[in-house]
Order: C-alpha cells, then structure tokens, then sequence
C-alpha cells in the first residue's frame, strides 16, 4: 500500500511547504490538495511552489472539476507543472462539490466531466484533440504521462471510473463499501476491455492516532463532507442500488454550510454519530490503525491518501510517517 496525504490550503504559505518536505522526508508517495478557489487558496500555485520543494512525492488535486477549470487551462497548468517536478502530476478530478456550490452552481454532469478527462490527458500529453468545435494542441509538451483519479461513489460514476481512469478516489475508510465499490470499478473496466488491475483504488480519509474519543470529535467533520455527496446519489438513484450502509447515517441531515466545509468541530456534523464516524475513518491507537489499514489492503486499497484536517497536521504527519508507514512494504507506483 502507499500513503498519501491532503491538504486544506489553509495554511500559511511557508507552512503548506514545510508539511509538503516533511511528508517527503516521512516516506509518503502522493501529496493532493483540495480544489475549493473562493473558500481557500489557490491550489496550482502552492503545487508550484511544493514541486520547486520537493524531489520525490507525486502532486495533485483532490479533486478538481471542469466546472471552475476550464479542461484546456487546467491542461496547460499541469503540462507546466510536470515541466517543474520532472514529471510528478497526478489529476485528481470529479463533478465538483464545494468549489461549484460556494458559486451557486450544481455540480457538472458525468458526461461532461468524462470528455474534460479525455481533454486533459490528451493536450497533456502531447495530442491534438478537437473540443468544442475547435482543434487544440500543446505543442511544446508530451515527455509525460498524466495519471488520472476520479472520486464518485454512483453507479455511473464507477462505470466511467472503470472505462476511463487509472484510478478511483473512494472518500471513506469503509473496507465493506470499498470492496463493494471497488468490484464496480473493476467490472467496468472489463467490460471497457481492460484489466481490471488497471484502475488503483484510493481510499481517501482522516487518519488519527490516540484515543478514540479524540479522534472522533476531530474527524467527524469527514462523514458529514460525504453526506453531501450520499444526498445527491439518494436523489438519483433507487436506495436498493445503494448500500444501507452508505446511504442510511443521512437520514437525520437538515442541511450543510460550505463555509465551514471539512472543519474541525464544524456544526455541519451534529447529524454524525460514532459508529458512523469509526466506520468512516481510521482512528484509534497505532495497533487499532495498522489492523484497520490491513483490512482496506485486503479490501483493495492501493493508496491510502489521509485527509490530513485534524487540527494537530505536523503531529499527525510526523506520527504516521514514523509508527504506521514503515509497517507496510513499499511498492511501486
């Protein structure tokens, strides 16, 4: 398994670097940062200044839509950021929850997200693609290749996962739902004609180290985030399409405040009980948090990325890379 973490652009400047070096410095593989414009800074240029830091860790956006970014200019910014790194971008990339609703826009459609992936890989890359009537080309890149992870949960977003991706950012540390969405993805790439080890599962949550009361009161935000996500399925699709398991913590939800997205103590998360919290994070002491982690491995996690919001973010960091990373065999990515 690889570890990655994410971050809130919150921070500092100077502090967003010094967790991106000591990530690198702890063993950590990926480095992702929310895409979220009006509530916090500017993610490419921090990654610009992380890949000028940096030599090692992989960099991306967890998650970026085509919504705020036009495919063409996000195009282009990470062509130019895998002139900087040496080749480390990674696109994280889905609908749009936070970024799109702060604006008063819903998220953009699954068709439309799945011919911007296309866009983007492609001018990335090197080749000419048509969009929107009009031949495009980034001449002057196409030494790298550009990883692509999409975050969803819906049958249809699986489906595309499975045809188009080479990864799928699964928000939650659940191994039942994960191996439930991961058997989707999979399926549908066979049936896309690829190998169905082709597309990476990413199991994308809090991780907290100490006791579980304390972790609980900051990380219970997370599954109050996903419940944004779950409302929209739930008015999709049939709830026998949907595991209960998914879908039933929501029932109780009266209505969400972007301002406070993915914040320690946020009220968004009044709804959220423990049992909820516990199934959706990986908490506890460092033996409770390694066994959980075998349990997503055995799922089929090949990245745990660590939603690193938690209030204590250099400690955390520090504790993972020293007592849980070195428990697990590095492999390649």
């Amino acid at each position: 398994m690889q570890f990655g973490f994410t971050l809130k652009p919150e921070h500092s400047i100077a502090d967003t670097i010094e967790l991106a070096k000591a990530g690198e410095s702890l063993g950590f593989d990926y480095l992702w940062l929310f895409d979220s414009h009006v509530l916090w800074r500017e993610p490419y240029a921090l990654l610009t200044l992380i890949a000028e830091h940096t030599e090692r860790l992989r960099l991306g956006t967890c998650v970026t839509n085509p919504g705020t970014r036009e495919p063409s200019v996000t195009a282009s910014a990470l062509a130019t950021l895998d002139e900087i790194s040496g080749g480390r971008m990674d696109l994280g990339i889905g609908r749009g929850d936070s970024a799109r609703r702060v604006l008063g826009k819903p998220p953009i459609t699954l068709a439309n997200t799945e011919e911007a992936i296309g866009v983007i890989r492609d001018l990335v890359e090197g080749r000419a693609v048509t969009y929107e009537g009009t031949e495009l080309q980034l001449t002057w890149t196409g030494r790298w290749q550009l990883p692509v992870w999409v975050a969803g949960y819906g049958p249809m977003a699986l489906a595309m996962t499975g045809r188009v991706a080479d990864g799928v950012i699964l928000q939650l540390a659940d191994p039942d739902l994960i191996r439930w969405f991961a058997g989707q993805v999979r399926e549908a790439a066979v049936a896309a004609g690829r190998d169905a080890a082709s597309v990476k599962v990413q199991a994308a949550a809090p991780l907290h180290i100490g006791p579980r009361d304390v972790g609980r009161e900051r990380t219970r935000w997370f599954p109050a985030l996903v419940s944004n996500h779950v409302v929209d399925l739930v008015n999709k699709y049939p709830r026998e399409q949907l595991p209960e398991s998914l879908t039933g913590y929501v029932a109780d939800r009266s209505g969400y405040d972007y301002h406070h997205h993915a914040e320690v103590g946020s009220s968004n998360a009044g709804f959220v009980g423990d049992e909820v919290t516990d199934r959706f994070c990986v908490l506890g002491e460092v033996d409770e948090v390694l066994d959980k982690l075998r349990e997503l491995g055995d799922a089929g996690v090949d990245q745990f990325n660590v939603y690193l919001m938690n209030g204590d973010e250099r400690g955390q960091l520090e504790r993972i890379g020293r007592e849980i990373i070195p428990a697990f065999p590095a492999t390649s990515g």
